[in-house]
């Protein structure tokens, strides 16, 4: 469990901070003639990252259902060291031109790589080592794990925007953050190294994988209708920061708070939406949070466009942050325990990385562009609901999967 967790803490870290500092990100290395346009090229480069998750999901999950999952989370460990260290050391633009955003560009798409095949093989785990009636609260350490990487990222952000000038985060304290996760990655690689294995090796997982998967297609399709909602709400909550510095025009260390708010609320919900769908099953918990949070993302952002201070902000990221972790986390546990163990890491890749790829990575860059056209800062809070409410629909037509035993 610490191994699987503290490997998945890493990795979510790793990707996630990006977009707490994209404002200086964007500055460094995607220098525009205007804010805005510099802002939307360092939210495009996140969701660069995104674009290689589907095939990490293929390659890494048919590879976890093959050889196994200790394996597979070895390899993605490897590939977020590449990818970060390459944000971490890259000159800016100022001082190697054109090839600086092409660096950072890649090492995106190898953190996407990486990430795309981490979260099948991990929840697969996880499911698959718990004991009996606790798949949930075990299965809820795969998204308790993220909200504590954004919880840990937000500490770093407000600590380094209460000590440093605008001048020093902008010149070189963004890169900290980086250069944190990757002296504690040594830790994540020594732990998995000592982890168990939960599944049989299967040598011939190709030809029959993708046949089984043809077979769960409406189970898979739904799914990615639950996930759909889930990263939608996951990313409009990590641009906070974002949205704080320039729509509400917020102070830096104040943005960061709403960091620190939404992966505390993520990590504390998640696991006791994990633990209340050991009791009340995965249904319940995945549907009604979800379209609460969908049914107030509106007035809530109303709210706190007029209000615009530090209050509004944090309420109503604690809010939504809560709802989706309480649905998400019942989710991110029905959709492997109803696929069988030989596809289980693959389909589950699949599902997530297609899911996240069309629409996690092209949030922050959509509701960016929907308050520039608007000019309503409430403009994200529509896009919000919109895929709350189609996620509900993939939710209730998805069967019950508490209480089947697992299929190996």
């Amino acid at each position: 469990m610490a191994a699987t967790v503290a490997g998945n803490a890493l990795e979510f870290y790793d990707f996630v901070t990006y977009a707490f500092f994209a404002v200086y990100i964007g500055r460094t290395f995607f220098p525009a003639t205007d804010a805005l346009t510099t802002l939307l090229l360092s939210v495009a480069v996140f969701g660069v990252g995104f674009v290689s998750r589907p095939l990490g999901g293929v390659l890494i999950g048919a590879y976890a259902d093959r050889v196994g999952r200790r394996p597979a989370m070895l390899l993605t460990i490897a590939l977020i060291t590449v990818g970060t260290l390459g944000l971490a050391i890259t000159p800016g633009y100022a001082q190697i031109g054109v090839a600086a955003p092409v660096i950072v560009v890649l090492c995106r798409l190898v953190q996407g790589l990486a990430l795309g095949g981490e979260v099948g093989p991990s929840t697969a785990f996880l499911i698959e080592a718990a004991p009996p009636g606790r798949r949930g609260l075990f299965g809820s350490w795969q998204l308790g794990s993220q909200g504590l990487a954004t919880l840990v990222a937000g500490l770093l952000g407000m600590g380094l925007s209460a000590s440093l000038s605008q001048e020093q985060l902008q010149s070189w304290g963004w890169r900290l953050p980086f250069a944190l996760g990757l002296l504690l990655i040594p830790l994540a690689i020594y732990l998995r190294r000592a982890m168990p294995e939960t599944q049989q090796q299967h040598a011939e997982v190709s030809n029959a994988s993708w046949a089984n998967l043809r077979r769960h297609g409406r189970l898979i399709l739904l799914a990615m209708l639950v996930v759909l909602g889930g990263t939608v709400a996951t990313y409009v909550s990590n641009y906070m920061t974002t949205f704080a510095i320039t729509t509400l025009q917020l102070p830096a260390t104040t943005a960061m708070a709403a960091t620190v708010i939404v992966g505390l609320m993520t990590f504390v919900f998640a696991l006791l939406g994990g633990w209340l769908c050991d009791r009340w099953g995965r249904k319940a918990l995945m549907i009604w949070p979800r379209l609460l949070a969908s049914l107030i993302a509106y007035p809530a952002f109303l709210w706190m466009a007029e209000r615009g201070d530090a209050i509004a902000l944090l309420i109503t990221s604690a809010l939504l942050a809560a709802l989706g972790a309480l649905s998400g986390a019942a989710s991110l546990v029905a959709i492997p325990e109803l696929l069988p163990g030989r596809i289980r890491a693959l389909g589950m890749s699949v599902i997530y990385a297609v899911g996240v790829a069309i629409f996690g990575g092209s949030t922050q860059f959509v509701i960016t562009w929907l308050i520039a056209v608007s000019g309503s800062a409430a403009a994200p809070a529509l896009y919000l609901t919109a895929t709350g409410l189609l996620a509900v629909l993939g939710m209730a037509l998805m069967p019950e999967g508490r209480g089947r035993k697992l299929e190996h």
